[in-house]
């Protein structure tokens, strides 16, 4: 069922009650509605566990009741009594199971033995850990190590991500493809060249204190919903919030704060977002560079006029870069071709230049809007101009706030996953672990799908995740694995990656962030770091799935005895018998770790040292810089008037990455599918189209490759013309590897290019020619499994 038309009546708020009734069902669907509910109260809080769900940050004095309804889900999916045992997979091959929904594979439940695949049966069987740490670590030790690739999942904590880029440098490798390379890995490198570091700037305190917020490219209420929180504290306070993106988002619009009894009761919730603006997709680099043209041009009115400077002027001598280039570019924009590539009006950009200017303390946000677009860096580099503009950098209130969405993907590049490792941090490893590590960069998320294409990759260790569903070309990368000769995937639940197996296959189940980690000399706790360079503790609070099931540094140390035990004198029991030794390690190789052991348990966290808030610049010039590219319009350069629509990939309400806690999304009116398009009701007259037809995508790529997926059912939605949305990762097979940010090679998954064409009923899907492998579910075929 499908109520998300343009001109449908008003939806309710955001949150509210709607949020409290999913998070009640979904502890219930797994059969924990009461230890759930008890475990949630331990969540982001001192002593407690952090929500395994986003990275937003906690705050030093938390709410009772401090998490949201995605976060819910994501323990109770964690959490769940559910259970995917050996009895499980005897009675179905891996060849089956790739026709299951993924939703439906996940919600089998919690692996609880460790596993190996026999081909011959084609079955995963279990198996003791011992023989399996010890297979592994033979066929480890006779690889080429440059053939081998260690991915990270963002839930892995600090400790067990310190841990494996130190055993992956011990194999010999720097081929470390990471979450991060998905989703913020453009910030991570593009940012720096602005500012000089690739984090965020702010903390919770300024968000307390700004008078202004622009959120560019971020959905809050699915991806980190917890921000909503400090969105409806802003808006009920009178603060500007300005959104730039190009769906209408109900929590964007209205918020109901369920900690809120007044609200609660009367239903009618906090209005959110003060104006809003549906730019075009990829409009975002010069919809930024019209509101600087907007401010530069103020100030050279008042500046004639003798008045007081719109631009700060002191700020901008003092601390920035190419200034005069890139004002005198802004002054050379044309007004209709602003208007053509960001579907926006010149009242429009004017209207948020005004009150950009009228404010002191400005933030800007961003999420996958920005990043997943493949001049992504621009556009995001465009942002920091704006807030250079008024020196809204490296002040109380005001700043550049990414906001990222796994809950430890900041802190696992922090520790040194990073395929382009430094001098300096190898130096201070190999003295702290008394080893040579190697020099030679790797490979990142799209370099090694590019090695597995090419026959170069020999063995792939995932540190859990669902690497080769949320990969670009996802068939055609999953078809190339067979040959491979070791693949092990350590997990919490089944998923599509795991129906991929090498020649030789395990899948090791590893505790949750929930969950009790016992150790040798004791209980131990995990640390992160979140969206605002915040490190804080976590420690599980509930009993392990499975006596089998162990803690994700428990299994780097035993792979690295049975693999790299030669190569450097390191006591792998002693640290995992207590982590604050791992932490002790961290503390010598990373800086800004001073005290670690001593600090972790502080309410809210500490702060690691951010130079540009302290405005320090850690750039060739010494300053923030003022980057453009002139000339660059838009992600094509050749929009509106083209034979073809820009998906943009996008995450259902039910839905945390791959994980698809349920076919429902409630907040865009979507029940019991998730086969859907949205798009703009004067499109689809264009196309011949009403509600409920199908269509088949095709992608518009220039490598000759033939790209389609079908059984896609239309739905009229609030979205700029010739813009289009549907849910990842059942797009994923549109988006080819090619397709990414030119600096990070971040998958430009927010723009692919593609062309819909009519699918009459019964038209069978069209599969690509290069693809050997389309599961059923990805062509469209089957039905979901609600």
């Amino acid at each position: 069922m499908v109520d998300a038309r343009k001109n449908a009546p008003e939806q309710p708020p955001a949150g509210g009650w709607g949020a409290l009734n999913a998070t009640e069902r979904q502890l219930a669907r797994q059969k924990i509605l009461v230890k759930g509910n008890r475990a949630l109260l331990n969540m982001n809080k001192p002593g407690g566990f952090d929500c395994p769900s986003c990275a937003w940050p906690d705050p030093v004095k938390p709410h009772k009741a401090e998490y949201c309804e995605n976060g819910a889900k994501a323990v109770a999916w964690e959490a769940t009594a559910k259970r995917t045992g050996p009895i499980f997979f005897s009675e179905h091959s891996v060849s089956e199971l790739r026709g299951w929904s993924d939703h439906a594979l996940e919600d089998q439940g919690r692996l609880t033995h460790p596993l190996r695949y026999n081909r011959d049966t084609d079955r995963y069987e279990a198996v003791e850990w011992a023989s399996a740490l010890s297979e592994i670590g033979t066929i480890n030790r006779q690889l080429d190590p440059d053939r081998i690739e260690l991915y990270t999942s963002g839930r892995t904590s600090n400790e067990a991500a310190f841990l494996w880029q130190l055993y992956g440098r011990l194999l010999g490798t720097n081929n470390f493809p990471d979450c991060s390379d998905m989703c913020h890995a453009t910030t991570t490198t593009a940012l720096p060249e602005s500012i000089g570091v690739g984090k965020g700037t702010v903390t919770l305190e300024d968000w307390e204190a700004c008078d202004c917020l622009f959120i560019i490219g971020q959905n809050p209420g699915t991806n980190s919903p917890r921000m909503l929180a400090l969105l409806h504290d802003m808006a009920k306070r009178g603060v500007p919030i300005i959104t730039f993106n190009p769906l209408k988002e109900r929590a964007l619009v209205k918020f109901t704060d369920p900690q809120s009894p007044i609200e609660m009761l009367t239903g009618r919730g906090q209005a959110i977002t003060s104006n809003y603006y549906q730019l075009r997709i990829g409009g975002d680099i010069v919809a930024m560079q019209a509101l600087c043209k907007v401010v530069i041009e103020a100030d050279d009115a008042a500046r004639a006029r003798g008045d007081a400077r719109i631009v700060d002027t002191a700020f901008i001598e003092e601390h920035t870069h190419g200034f005069a280039a890139f004002a005198d570019y802004c002054r050379s924009l044309d007004w209709n071709e602003i208007e053509r590539f960001t579907a926006l009006t010149r009242a429009q950009l004017n209207q948020a230049a005004e009150i950009y200017m009228r404010s002191k303390r400005v933030i800007a946000c961003w999420g996958m809007g920005i990043t997943q677009h493949r001049n992504g860096g621009d556009a995001m580099q465009q942002i920091m101009n704006l807030l250079l503009l008024r020196g809204n950098i490296g002040k109380l209130g005001a700043g550049a706030c990414p906001v990222r969405g796994h809950s430890n993907v900041q802190g696992d590049r922090t520790v040194g996953i990073n395929k382009t490792p430094t001098e300096p941090f190898l130096q201070r490893l190999d003295r702290a672990f008394g080893f040579t590590a190697p020099r030679k960069w790797g490979h990142d998320t799209a370099e090694c799908c590019e090695a597995i294409l090419r026959g170069e990759v020999d063995a792939f260790l995932a540190m859990g995740g669902n690497f080769f569903r949320a990969i670009p070309d996802t068939e055609r990368v999953s078809a190339k694995v067979q040959h491979l000769k070791l693949t092990v995937y350590v997990a919490t639940k089944l998923n599509r990656s795991h129906l991929t197996p090498g020649e030789h296959s395990y899948i090791l189940p590893a505790l949750g962030r929930t969950e009790i980690d016992m150790q040798a000399e004791g209980q131990q706790t995990v640390t992160v770091e979140d969206s605002f360079a915040m490190v804080h503790g976590s420690t599980g609070q509930l009993k392990p799935a499975s006596e089998h099931c162990r803690s994700e540094p428990w299994i780097i140390a035993q792979l690295a005895k049975r693999s790299v035990a030669d190569r450097a004198a390191i006591d792998w029991d002693a640290l995992v018998a207590d982590y604050a030794r791992i932490r002790d390690k961290i503390e010598a190789v990373i800086p800004g770790f001073d005290s670690y052991n001593a600090r972790i348990a502080q309410p809210g966290g500490f702060h690691l040292p951010i130079a540009a808030r302290q405005r320090k610049w850690d750039t060739p010039t010494g300053k923030a810089n003022f980057l453009f590219a002139a000339g660059m319009m838009d992600e094509d350069d050749d929009v509106p008037e083209r034979p073809h629509y820009q998906l943009m990939t996008i995450r259902s309400h039910d839905q945390f990455n791959t994980t698809i806690y349920s076919y429902n999304d409630r907040y865009r009116g979507v029940a019991g599918e998730r086969m859907v398009v949205f798009m703009n009701q004067d499109d689809m007259a264009r196309e011949s189209l009403t509600e409920g037809d199908l269509i088949t995508f095709r992608a518009v790529a220039q490598d000759g490759l033939e790209r389609r997926v079908s059984g896609f059912k239309v739905v009229a939605y609030d979205i700029p013309s010739g813009c289009c949305a549907a849910y990842y990762p059942e797009t994923n097979a549109l988006l080819p590897l090619s397709h990414r940010d030119v600096r990070s090679n971040t998958p430009a998954a927010k723009s692919v290019p593609v062309q819909i064409v009519a699918q009459s009923a019964g038209t069978p899907v069209e599969s690509a020619p290069e693809v050997s492998e389309q599961t059923p579910e990805a062509a469209g075929l089957i039905a979901p499994l609600a």
